[in-house]
């Protein structure tokens, strides 16, 4: 066993103003940690219970955090203000005695009757109106446990505020893009270092312009900048404007910026920044866009993004079918209906019993399955079509 030991300096200024307060009522030091516990001590100027009203000060000292069966050694001091050093009253205890055990948040040790008011209102520990006590804890503990020491806060990491510098600072740029006109000085080590993509471009030389600059034609200048910002800061570029995706846009949904910024993280190589835009993509998945964004999933090997969108299309089947989405795809994407049809069956497999594929093939005629669609195997791939005629109005 060892004993973690610790002490806190109470000091009670204008002591004759406490007098007065009533029975049970008490002044409280600041909150003190010893052991990885937190610690008070409490000073009852009239005592803490009424059979020692207004003869005995009453002083306890108190466990304020959480904790169970917490055992501990205490020495309660008046500190004597004289320059003697008689500070210990003659009944505190001493450290050397049996520990104690306070059971649970709020047990509390200490004296009813620690010392008489009129005598210690006589006496040397009181001076100037004022009072100074002083509380030793010693905890009991098996080990230290660092895990109950108050933690250190350690801030986010400014790296991506300090290389952002570098990019912002032309002076210590030794590269620059022009991009449809828009100047971009950058560094090449953190390009090379960041992107192999870059490392290779650079050896085997990029197109320049008569200033030098590397010209760079398959980017808008608001890609590249945001492109510059992830690879230097390992961040989003903030506005969120260009992230939203409006719904005129879903037929041309390639040329929204979260998709070139997609294209932009697949071809230089950056997963991470990928995933950021998969995860974009993703929120705006819906009926009437996940037939749009699953092809351009496809298309940059985003495979999170690729597979919650098949998985939601399966799901959702009957209402994709009839979104303008899903001719889209039909009519762009054909090979993309096959992986459709297999997760559609692992989802029925999934929950076997019920309807087998009854989602996709529907009825010719007759059929209770009204609003079914159906799935058609030719010689080539297979694919999911409206069954037209299926759809039929009984009357009695």
């Amino acid at each position: 066993m060892e004993i973690v030991n610790g002490s806190h300096n109470f000091e009670i200024k204008g002591y004759s103003l406490t007098k007065g307060m009533g029975v049970g009522k008490y002044i409280r030091s600041e909150t003190f940690t010893v052991g990885g516990y937190q610690w008070a001590i409490y000073f009852y100027p009239d005592g803490k219970y009424p059979e020692y009203k207004f003869t005995y000060v009453s002083i306890f000292i108190a466990l304020l955090s959480k904790g169970t069966n917490v055992r501990a050694l205490f020495d309660l001091m008046l500190l004597d203000q004289s320059g003697q050093g008689n500070h210990k009253v003659h009944f505190s205890p001493s450290l050397h005695n049996a520990p104690y055990t306070l059971k649970s948040c709020g047990s509390m040790w200490g004296y009813k009757r620690f010392y008489r008011r009129r005598k210690l209102e006589a006496s040397t520990f009181l001076k100037d109106d004022c009072l100074k006590i002083n509380c030793t804890v010693g905890v009991l503990v098996s080990s230290i446990d660092s895990t109950k020491l108050n933690p250190i806060q350690v801030p986010e990491s400014d790296l991506g505020a300090d290389f952002a510098i570098l990019l912002e600072n032309e002076q210590f740029s030794d590269v620059t893009f022009t991009v449809s006109g828009e100047r971009f000085h950058a560094n090449k080590l953190v390009l090379v270092a960041r992107s192999t993509v870059f490392q290779t471009e650079f050896f085997k030389g990029m197109e320049k312009d008569d200033r030098g600059d590397i010209v760079v034609n398959d980017m808008e200048p608001k890609v590249f900048k945001a492109l510059l910002h992830y690879i230097y800061r390992d961040t989003l570029i903030e506005d969120e404007e260009l992230f939203m995706l409006h719904s005129s846009l879903l037929p041309s949904l390639s040329e929204s910026f979260p998709a070139k910024l997609l294209a932009a993280a697949e071809k230089y190589e950056l997963p991470r920044l990928k995933l950021m835009c998969e995860s974009v993509l993703c929120k705006d998945i819906s009926i009437d866009s996940v037939a749009y964004i699953l092809p351009l999933a496809d298309r940059y090997r985003a495979t999170e993004l690729k597979s919650i969108c098949l998985k939601f299309s399966a799901q959702n089947l009957r209402a994709v079918m009839q979104s303008d989405g899903f001719k889209y795809l039909k009519q762009n994407c054909p090979w993309l209906l096959v992986e459709l049809l297999k997760t559609v069956g692992g989802c029925e497999e999934k929950f076997s019993g019920k309807r087998k594929y009854a989602t996709m093939r529907g009825q010719s005629s007759g059929g209770d399955d009204t609003g079914a669609r159906s799935v058609n195997k030719t010689e080539g791939s297979p694919s999911l079509r409206e069954d037209t005629h299926s759809e039929s109005v009984h009357q009695q």
